[in-house]
């Protein structure tokens, strides 16, 4: 089953359930956010990639308003929805000045492998530590999903929409897994790395070996 959104292609990936918030100053645009809070709508962000806007995307609605200017700019805050494959692209949708399209809602399973999660959860532990920002982790949930991590993994936008296009939650952690055990241990020789390079022109005191 297909339905027509009006689309706001972006150089970002959007989770489900992610909230996003957005300055909207292009006309265009402008036109697209103020008929959604209107009407009561919501709106697509499909992922523009180096090659063009790629073929999925996530559904967003308008949480509200933070902010409007004289020029009729707006910050607003929004929430991702779920996940779309485009069929049609229009550059303009009928009668308007932004994009729209009809897309097909795309099922995503949420379950994953409870053993992984304390995998990845541990890797991530490790990967933070290494970099000093153990504090990213304090507001991980216990039962936390693939997509409460994402945009922390270290991800380049490629990889982060090829996760989004996966279906299941396993895969998704299999997925992850194998990005953070490739990623860890390169950041842990780094650091090593650092520290004998800050050690290069120190004194040093040695004890030599027996001969």
């Amino acid at each position: 089953m297909t339905k027509y959104l009006p689309l706001f292609p972006l150089g970002i990936v959007v989770y489900p359930g992610e909230k996003l918030n957005l300055h909207i100053f292009e006309p265009r645009y402008k036109q697209l956010i103020q008929e959604c809070i209107t009407n009561k709508t919501t709106f697509g962000i499909p992922s523009f990639l180096e090659n063009g806007i790629g073929e999925y995307g996530t559904e967003l609605k308008v949480l509200r308003v933070e902010k409007k200017y004289d020029n009729g700019e707006m910050d607003i805050k929004t929430q991702a929805l779920g996940i779309f494959r485009v069929i049609k692209l229009d550059k303009q949708a009928p009668g308007r000045l932004y994009p729209g399209g009809e897309v097909q809602p795309q099922e995503t399973d949420l379950s994953g492998d409870v053993f992984f999660r304390v995998e990845i959860e541990k890797l991530l532990r490790q990967l933070y530590e290494a970099l000093h920002i153990t504090s990213l982790l304090l507001s991980l949930p216990a039962d936390f999903k693939s997509f409460d991590v994402a945009h922390h993994l270290g991800l380049s936008l490629e990889q982060e929409y090829l996760l989004l296009q996966t279906k299941s939650e396993a895969d998704r952690q299999d997925f992850i897994l194998q990005h953070l055990r490739a990623i860890v241990p390169v950041v842990h020789e780094t650091e090593r790395l650092k520290e004998r390079v800050k050690m290069n022109g120190h004194f040093k005191n040695l004890t030599p070996p027996e001969l």
